[in-house]
């Protein structure tokens, strides 16, 4: 095979792998073939091949530069290394790809064992699961009821709200960042003006709005007072101050039992908003017959935080294969800084399998003393 066709062959390589970084080696060696090619013979096929090179390796150097400028590869807050985050981040710019809401890690299959080397009482959990556990960096305590953890179900939001509040991110003080994590302080503001509507028998616990770099996001804390199992959904819309609509979230939680405590998450991407927060958001919450059957009743979940970390353990004590959605909320003193959906795992991409044990390590970018944890569970087929 003539020198350039091979060149030719290596510098579209070179290029169309370059759009996942790597091609800039192989478009280095046809630039280079190329060049040496154009100073023998100045035709019309060694120009292609160069002027294919060259994009090929300026490409990978522009979406470094578009991720880092001019300095060196930094942690980032999903705790990606440089090469998959360089892709991402330039993807994601052009709308092709979309981060999931939540980076998680799992970090074990089925380990029936596991809550025999853990010294957690389950039996506490047998009385009433309403689906909320709460737990704080020096310990776990678990089968806590709405009632231990919130008041006497009665308490709004507001008995806990904190007198002073982080309105943004731009508001944090420099000497208050980079204490616990790669950031320490997530901004919150639990007074952004919302108003909404909830179905009959649901009663709001508490309502917090955060933001981070990339998103903001409303959470509701609500709980089941119907008497009956319920499907809940609930539809997010972000407004200016004219009341228009910026950014809908629509988010679904498939079985709440009765009196059990749940949590809506909205997510609002700050693109969308301008880079900048709403100026109020609106919530719509209904309820109606489940399709699934609940079995948060037949469900253990513990939450434990290891440093800058939660690991999220649900015992599926049944004979059935179910599914468990949790909510884990992250405080500063009573600022929510962080919120995580997990779904623990040992079979399938979701699923628990019966009678066994699954764990979830959620690693929280910014600094925490304590959680909450919300969560909801379901038969399901597999």
């Amino acid at each position: 095979m003539h020198i350039t066709t091979i060149a030719l062959v290596i510098s579209i390589v070179g290029l169309a792998s370059s759009f996942v970084l790597v091609g800039i080696i192989p478009s280095i060696i046809s630039l280079t073939l190329g060049l040496r090619l154009l100073i023998e013979e100045r035709t019309i096929e060694v120009v292609r091949i160069v002027a294919i090179s060259f994009v090929g390796v300026i490409l990978p150097i522009i979406m470094y530069l578009n991720t880092y400028g001019i300095s060196f590869p930094k942690n980032n807050e999903n705790s990606e290394n440089a090469f998959v985050y360089i892709i991402t981040e330039n993807y994601e710019r052009l709308g092709l790809y979309k981060r999931q809401e939540k980076e998680e890690t799992m970090v074990a299959q089925s380990q029936p064992e596991l809550l025999e080397a853990e010294p957690i009482e389950a039996e506490a959990m047998d009385a009433e699961p309403l689906g909320v556990v709460e737990s704080d960096m020096n310990q776990i305590e678990n089968g806590i009821t709405v009632q231990d953890s919130l008041g006497d179900g009665a308490e709004s939001a507001e008995d806990t709200a904190l007198p002073e509040i982080f309105e943004s991110l731009d508001s944090i003080k420099a000497e208050d960042k980079n204490k616990g994590g790669v950031v320490s302080v997530a901004a919150s503001d639990d007074d952004m003006p919302s108003y909404g509507g909830l179905p009959v028998g649901t009663m709001l616990v508490a309502q917090y709005f955060r933001e981070d770099d990339h998103n903001c996001n409303p959470v509701l804390v609500l709980r089941n007072v119907t008497g009956d199992v319920c499907r809940y959904e609930c539809t997010f819309t972000a407004r200016d101050a004219d009341g228009n609509a910026l950014a809908t979230s629509e988010k679904t939680v498939e079985v709440v039992r009765d009196k059990g405590v749940f949590v809506f998450e909205g997510r609002f991407d700050k693109r969308e908003l301008g880079n900048n927060i709403p100026d109020s958001y609106e919530f719509l919450v209904s309820k109606r017959k489940p399709y699934e059957k609940d079995m948060s009743s037949e469900v253990s979940v513990y939450t434990e935080t290891r440093q800058a970390s939660s690991v999220l353990t649900a015992q599926n004590k049944s004979d059935v294969t179910v599914k468990v959605n949790a909510y884990v909320l992250y405080f500063d003193g009573n600022e929510l800084v962080d919120c995580m959906w997990m779904i623990p795992q040992n079979m399938g991409e979701v699923l628990i399998g019966p009678g066994s044990t699954a764990t979830i390590q959620g690693d929280a970018y910014y600094r925490f003393d304590r959680v909450e944890t919300y969560y909801t569970a379901y038969e399901t087929s597999g």
